[in-house]
């Protein structure tokens, strides 16, 4: 079979592949621990399920406007001005299906064969490829877990060629956790306009910050629309992942753009999802500093645990709910790499893992800390005891 050069440009998504394993292993009776799932464990708030029963039941089952119903648009801009200081009309915003959608459809109406997008690494799976998908060229920069894997505008100009067309910034980090303070983020924004770059920021994370981090958005800078590219998701802040409702924020002309592609591809994101959404944007929070409360004891319990391990550092994460030690120290014969790594955790322990090597970081591993504290701690038990076993065979 001859398949278009565009499709093996890519490939399947690690996090993913290690889910489908996972899965396997689960339908054969196996307790794994699960640590790859990128979603909350916990469950969609009542008054937002209620909204999609609600339209089941006035029959609001039909086709929609491919940029999504006027009411939900106007509820993004509307929510992302309250909680994130921006100012978007409905013109300005598009309806997705889901954050990942969201991306993919803005990188495929701006980057072109031989434009380069710049990315800071760790980075989340999926940029580069999509970029690869629309001919064009991922360039890395590569932050420091000693500096909490935050990037720097001048790590980024250094990167920045009379290619670059765009900048795609993921703060709070998948899978690192890092947290771009405000300040640094306007620096990479001054960058990017004296440029003329796009500035792609990807908010999947912004309500899940610790300490002194707060959620912030590069969007809420006065006159920073016309190179500013605003992600946006539903799915973990109002633990909706399978809803697949995802949005855009960005100048009319761009929007077009996107609702351009949109209408031939996906066209509307589905109806009832969409009813969803709007509760959920319009209605109470109150579930959203429960979800951080419980994360930050999980963060407190999976670092403590990860530290103990001889050999094993863990920058603390400042937002997201990722851990992302490195490992590099405790790899040897069998487990060149942290997919072998990844792997021998899966099939002797039953722990499920994403390898650090899908995020372009080699050595480190991806936790995923929206599970259970009971979890939490029958996994670290079990990693001590695989690298007790490790090291007693050596």
């Amino acid at each position: 079979m001859r398949l278009a050069k565009r499709v093996n440009r890519i490939s399947v998504s690690p996090t993913l592949a290690v889910l489908m394993e996972a899965e396997k292993l689960k339908a054969r009776g196996v307790d794994v621990v699960d640590f790859g799932p990128g979603e909350p464990d916990f469950t969609t708030p009542e008054h937002i399920k209620e909204a999609a029963v609600e339209a089941l039941r006035q029959n609001k089952t039909k086709y929609t406007p491919t940029a999504g119903i006027a009411p939900l648009r106007e509820a993004v801009c509307n929510w992302h001005k309250r909680e994130l200081g921006s100012s978007y009309e409905p013109a300005e915003c598009i309806i997705n299906v889901g954050g990942k959608h969201s991306i993919f459809n803005a990188v495929n109406v701006l980057i072109e064969e031989g434009d380069e997008v710049i990315i800071p690494a760790p980075y989340w799976v999926s940029f580069p490829d999509i970029v690869k998908l629309a001919g064009g060229e991922p360039v890395f920069v590569k932050t420091e877990a000693a500096d909490g894997f935050r990037a720097h505008a001048r790590q980024i100009e250094a990167a920045i060629t009379p290619r670059t067309r765009m900048v795609i910034i993921n703060s709070p980090n998948n899978p690192t956790g890092a947290v771009i303070p405000p300040d640094e983020f306007e620096r990479i924004y001054d960058l990017c306009r004296k440029h003329e770059i796009w500035l792609m920021t990807d908010e999947c994370y912004s309500h899940f910050t610790y300490g002194a981090a707060k959620p912030y958005s590069i969007a809420s800078i006065n006159g920073s629309k016309p190179h500013v590219i605003v992600i946006g998701s539903l799915s973990k802040t109002f633990a909706m992942t399978g809803w697949r409702i995802g949005y855009t924020l960005a100048p009319k002309p761009l929007i077009d753009a996107v609702n351009k592609l949109q209408s031939q591809s996906t066209s509307n994101p589905t109806s009832i999802a969409q009813y969803a959404a709007l509760a959920a944007l319009t209605g109470s929070m109150d579930s959203v500093p429960l979800m951080l409360a419980e994360y930050a004891r999980r963060r407190t319990r999976i670092l403590a645990g990860l530290r103990a391990i001889a050999g094993v550092t863990c920058a603390e994460p400042s937002g997201a709910f990722y851990a992302f030690p490195d490992m590099s120290a405790r790899l040897g014969e069998g487990m060149a790499d942290s997919t072998a790594l990844a792997r021998q955790l899966l099939e002797r322990q039953s722990v499920a893992v994403v390898p650090g090597d899908a995020f372009g970081a080699p050595g480190c591993l991806r936790f995923s800390y929206a599970t259970s504290i009971e979890r939490i701690d029958e996994g670290l038990r079990r990693l001590a005891s695989f690298f007790s076993v490790a090291a007693s065979a050596k």
